[in-house]
């Protein structure tokens, strides 16, 4: 199969350091494949997200050299495919409807594929996927074999939250195989997820993209960068420095000849192998 890669931000902020690493490695690896760059808004979860974020993201996105190979997919727009999917689902007794609140599930209580609380009047609930004892092993390309138990790590985990938003990881399946995405490369602070979604690829009957985890990038403290810690915007108007920072983050060389975004990633592209990308799970920001 062609190459198709993605990056899939969430507008919870402005595109800052950390998100810009998995942007160029993304692009990095789908150029290098010789394939296709994807860009998906994941704007299905309303109080979280900041008005104007996802305009800022995808104005800075080019700013940078990273212009995606086709239209950008917004998850607000997709819930008609995330309810045919959860009604698959629930046709095959996959999930159920549940009441607990966290309080009721403190202690690490494990549901047995049914709701603890039961009915609550006048109160909506969630839907949580029927987890058996399953292990799911799968080869990350960059940290190696992975296998973990999703019933003892995640339980009957929440697809459709009581507010009725779709979770991200029934939302990042079903996109990821309407978009035919074949490799998927981000950040290490997803790794956790993936058994959970290749778990519900098999349910839907989805096929599994190939994974590569990059390292997560940390502040001077040892702390994700990421939106929610008010990480610093990085600055499309003058985007060489946050760009060369990046490409030195992935351990490729920043060519400082290079006069523009697009001559910097093409004399990157030039040097990049993913095997040579670093393999440690997390690495402090320059």
């Amino acid at each position: 199969m062609t190459y198709r890669g993605r990056f899939a931000p969430s507008p919870t902020g402005h595109l800052h350091f950390g998100s810009l690493v998995a942007a160029v490695g993304s692009w990095l690896c789908a150029r290098h494949g010789g394939g296709e760059w994807l860009v998906r808004v994941e704007d299905i979860d309303p109080p979280r997200e900041m008005p104007g974020s996802a305009e800022s993201i995808l104005a800075a996105l080019p700013a940078f050299g990273l212009v995606a190979d086709g239209v950008v997919l917004f998850q607000s727009h997709r819930r008609a495919a995330y309810d045919d999917a959860f009604e698959q689902l629930k046709a095959a007794d996959l999930v159920f409807p549940c009441w607990c609140s966290r309080n009721d599930l403190a202690g690490g209580l494990h549901l047995d594929g049914h709701c603890l609380a039961g009915p609550t009047p006048g109160r909506e609930p969630a839907w949580r996927l029927r987890v058996p004892d399953v292990e799911i092993r799968f080869d990350d390309a960059l940290q190696g074999p992975q296998a973990q138990n999703v019933r003892q790590t995640a339980g009957d985990f929440v697809i459709r939250r009581v507010e009725g938003y779709y979770a991200y990881q029934l939302a990042c399946v079903v996109d990821d195989a309407f978009q035919g995405i074949t490799e998927v490369v981000r950040g290490n602070d997803l790794l956790d997820s993936t058994p959970r979604q290749i778990f519900l690829q098999r349910c839907l009957g989805l096929p599994t993209p190939r994974y590569l985890h990059l390292p997560l990038a940390l502040d001077g403290s040892g702390r994700k960068l990421s939106k929610s810690e008010q990480a610093h915007p990085v600055d499309p108007t003058d985007p060489m420095p946050a760009l060369r920072r990046a490409l030195a983050f992935l351990e490729l060389p920043v060519f400082a000849a290079a006069r523009c975004p697009a001559d910097l990633l093409g004399q990157a592209l030039e040097q990049f192998d993913p095997a040579r990308l670093p393999h440690c799970s997390e690495r402090m920001a320059a």
